[in-house]
C-alpha cells in the first residue's frame, strides 16, 4: 500500500537503513536512474548503486571507481542532512534532498529540476537589460527557494518525530497506574494525566488549565499544599494522606522543575499499607511471643506447686479462716492460670483463615449469642448496613472480637443501658463495624493506653487483655481499630479490609500445583465440590490453557510453581473480568511472597481440608 502511495509522486525516492541496505524505492527511483531490477530490491547494497551509476557515467568522469564508491559510502555512514543539485552525463540536471532517520539510515528525494534551469539560462539570455545585482538575486532567490521547500521537509519530519515521541510519551503515563501532572507557580495544571479520579475519588479528570483547589476532591487539598509550598521553595517532599471520602491511602512525590513549577506524581497504596500493618503486627506479635514464652512457662510452674500445696493445706483440719485463705489463695492461682492461657492466646501463633463469610448471618448468630449474657435493663441492636455479597473474613475470629466488645460495653453500662452494633461499607475498600454503648464513655486515661496489654479501669476483675486482643486481631488483617466518646457514651470501631469472596459453584476449574500428589488430593476436593478440573504445573501451561479456554470459572493456584514464575506471576496475567483467583501456600505468613499474595487475592494455608477449600470459594456443594 505504502509503494503503490509512493509510485504516484513525481519524484524519484529512496529509503537506506542503517546497514546501508535499501529499505524502499519508489519506480520512479529506477526509471530516473536507469537501474537494474536487482538494485531496487529492498536489501540491495547502497554501494552497489553507487558502482552502477559511476561506471555508467552518472557522476561524470571518474578517475578510480573503487576510491569513488569507498569516498561515497563513508560519507553514508556519517550522513549530514544535505540539499544539492547535480548534473547528470545525459544532460539532465537533478536536485538531490537527503534527511537522517531516528533510527538510522536517510531517506532521499530526487527531483528532476532541468525546466527550472533552462528557464533561469532563457531569463539570463532574454535579459541583458536588467542589471547584473537583479539577476544575481532572481538566481539567488530561486536556489533559496529551493532550499527553504527542502528545509521545509526536514521540519515537516521532526514535527512528526516529534508528535509521535509525544503520542508515546502520553501512553506511557496514561499505562501507569499512577496520576502524573505539572502545576506551574500559580498551582495551575498544565500537564496531567486521566488517573486523578481513579487514585483519588470525587476529584476531576480533565484538569488541564484548572487550579488544584478545583481539581481535587474536597479536603484533599489541605492536605497537599504544606507539601506544595515546600516544593516551590526547592524541596523534594514525599508524603502519605488518607482521602476522606473512601478513607484510601494516597502516596504523593513532589519535584521542582528548575522554573518555578512542580511534578507530581500520585499512587494509591491502600493495599500496600494493609500489608505493612499486618506485618508490623506479625512482628510484633513475634517479638512479645519470644519475651514471654519463657516467663509464662517458669510462672505456669510456680502457680501448679502452689496449687498442689494448697490442695494439700485444704485436705488437714484447718480452722475457719485457714480455710477462707487456702480456697482464696487457689482462686487467685487459677485466675493467674486463665491469664496466662489468654496471654499465649494474644502472643502465640493465631493465623488468620479467611472465607467466604456471609455478614449479615454473622451478625445475626452475634446477637444470638450476645443477648443471654446481658442484663434484663440492658438492650442489643444490630444495625446491619453491611453488604449483600459474601465477604472474605476469619468469621470465628471477628465474632470472638466482637462478643468481646458487647461484653465490655455491658460492663460499662452496669444495669441499664443501650449496645448498638452496626455495619456498613466505606467505599470499595473498607469494612467498618462498630460496637457503640451508653455508658460513661472512655476516661482520658483510657483513651490513651486502653489498647496496651494489662491496662484496665476494672480493678482486680479486669485482665486488660480483652481489647488489646481484639486490636491483634484487626491489626492482623490490615486493618485498623479506633476508640472515641460520643455524645451518649463510648465507641470502639472496627475498620476491616474489605475484600469480596470468589463467588464460584460447580462449573470448571482451572488447578495449577507443581507437585502430583497435592495435584491429585485437591483435585480430588474440587471434584467432590462439584467441578470439571483441568490441571497445569507451571504458569507458562496455565496462561496458554486460559488463553484457550474460555469458559473457565475458577483458578486455584500453587504460590510457588515449577520455573521463576510463581502464582502472582498468573495473578497479574489474567486480564480484568477473568475467572477469580483463590492462592494456596505452606509458607508462613511472614514470608515476603505469602504477604504479597495476601494483599492481591485469597490465600488458602496448606494444609486445608474441603470444607476449609468449600468456605473460601464459596461453593454451594455440601463440604
Amino acid at each position: 500500500m505504502a509503494s503503490a502511495g509512493l509510485n504516484l509522486i513525481a519524484q524519484a525516492l529512496s529509503i537506506y537503513d542503517q546497514d546501508l541496505r535499501l529499505a524502499l524505492a519508489n519506480s520512479r527511483y529506477q526509471e530516473m536512474f536507469s537501474l537494474p531490477d536487482q538494485l531496487v530490491t529492498p536489501g540491495a547494497r547502497f554501494e552497489d548503486a553507487v558502482r552502477y551509476l559511476a561506471e555508467a557515467g552518472d557522476y561524470g568522469e571518474v578517475e578510480d571507481v573503487d576510491a569513488y564508491v569507498a569516498q561515497k559510502v563513508e560519507q553514508a555512514r556519517a550522513f549530514e542532512p544535505h540539499y544539492m543539485e547535480r548534473p547528470r552525463a545525459n544532460g539532465r540536471t537533478i536536485s538531490v534532498e537527503g534527511s537522517p532517520l531516528p533510527q538510522g539510515g536517510w531517506v532521499t528525494v530526487y527531483t528532476d529540476i532541468t525546466r527550472a534551469k533552462k528557464s533561469e539560462e532563457l531569463l539570463r539570455a532574454r535579459s541583458e537589460e536588467l542589471s547584473d545585482q537583479v539577476l544575481a538575486h532572481a538566481e539567488e532567490l530561486s536556489a533559496t527557494n529551493r532550499e527553504l521547500a527542502a528545509t521545509i521537509t526536514a521540519l515537516e519530519a521532526a514535527k512528526r518525530q516529534l508528535t509521535e515521541a509525544e503520542a508515546r510519551t502520553r501512553l506511557t503515563t496514561e499505562m501507569i497506574p499512577a496520576h502524573i501532572a505539572h502545576v506551574n507557580a500559580q498551582g495551575r495544571y498544565t500537564y496531567s494525566n486521566r488517573r486523578l479520579s481513579a487514585v483519588l475519588p470525587g476529584s476531576l479528570s480533565e484538569i488541564v488549565g484548572m487550579h488544584m483547589t478545583e481539581a481535587l476532591a474536597p479536603g484533599s487539598f489541605a492536605k497537599v499544599e504544606p507539601h506544595l509550598n515546600a516544593a516551590y521553595a526547592g524541596h523534594s517532599p514525599v508524603f502519605e494522606f488518607t482521602e476522606d471520602q473512601n478513607s484510601r491511602r494516597i502516596r504523593v512525590a513532589m519535584t521542582p522543575d528548575g522554573q518555578g513549577g512542580v511534578y507530581l506524581m500520585s499512587m494509591d497504596i491502600t493495599e500496600e499499607t494493609q500489608a505493612r500493618v499486618a506485618l508490623q503486627q506479625t512482628r510484633r506479635r513475634a517479638l512479645a511471643a519470644q519475651m514471654t514464652s519463657g516467663l509464662a512457662h517458669d510462672f505456669s510452674n510456680l502457680l501448679t506447686i502452689i496449687l498442689g500445696m494448697q490442695g494439700k493445706l485444704a485436705k488437714m483440719t484447718l480452722p475457719e479462716e485457714a480455710r477462707e485463705l487456702v480456697a482464696a489463695t487457689q482462686a487467685t492461682a487459677r485466675r493467674g492460670g486463665r491469664l496466662l492461657d489468654r496471654i499465649a492466646d494474644m502472643t502465640g501463633k493465631r493465623t488468620l483463615r479467611p472465607r467466604a463469610t456471609d455478614l449479615h448471618v454473622l451478625l445475626h448468630d452475634l446477637k444470638i449469642l450476645a443477648s443471654p449474657s446481658l442484663p434484663r435493663g440492658v438492650g442489643l441492636s444490630v444495625l446491619d448496613h453491611a453488604p449483600d455479597a459474601q465477604i472474605m473474613l476469619d468469621p470465628g475470629m471477628l465474632q470472638d472480637a466482637l462478643l468481646n466488645l458487647v461484653l465490655n460495653a455491658r460492663d460499662a453500662c452496669g444495669a441499664t443501658g443501650q449496645i448498638t452494633v452496626s455495619a456498613h461499607a466505606v467505599g470499595d475498600i473498607w469494612l467498618e463495624i462498630s460496637v457503640s454503648d451508653t455508658g460513661p464513655g472512655f476516661s482520658p486515661e483510657a483513651l490513651k493506653q486502653a489498647l496496651d496489654p494489662f491496662f484496665t479501669t476494672k480493678g482486680g476483675e479486669g485482665s486488660g487483655l480483652g481489647l488489646p486482643m481484639v486490636y491483634d486481631m484487626v491489626k492482623l488483617t490490615g486493618g485498623d481499630l479506633r476508640l472515641r466518646n460520643t455524645a451518649s457514651g463510648a465507641s470502639v470501631i472496627l475498620r476491616l479490609p474489605h475484600r469480596a469472596a470468589p463467588a464460584v459453584a460447580g462449573g470448571l476449574a482451572l488447578l495449577v500445583e507443581d507437585s502430583d500428589e497435592l495435584r491429585a488430593t485437591v483435585r480430588d476436593m474440587l471434584v467432590e465440590l462439584g467441578h470439571t478440573v483441568i490441571e497445569a504445573a507451571s504458569v507458562d501451561e496455565a496462561s496458554a490453557l486460559l488463553a484457550d479456554v474460555e469458559d473457565i470459572r475458577l483458578v486455584l493456584s500453587d504460590i510457588r510453581l515449577q520455573g521463576k514464575a510463581t502464582g502472582i506471576d498468573l495473578l497479574e496475567r489474567v486480564a480484568a473480568g477473568g475467572p477469580p483467583i483463590v492462592l494456596m501456600t505452606s509458607l508462613p505468613q511472614g514470608d515476603p511472597l505469602h504477604r504479597a499474595a495476601l494483599s492481591r487475592a485469597p490465600v488458602l494455608s496448606k494444609p486445608f481440608t474441603r470444607a476449609q477449600l468449600s468456605a473460601l470459594i464459596g461453593s454451594e456443594a455440601a463440604a
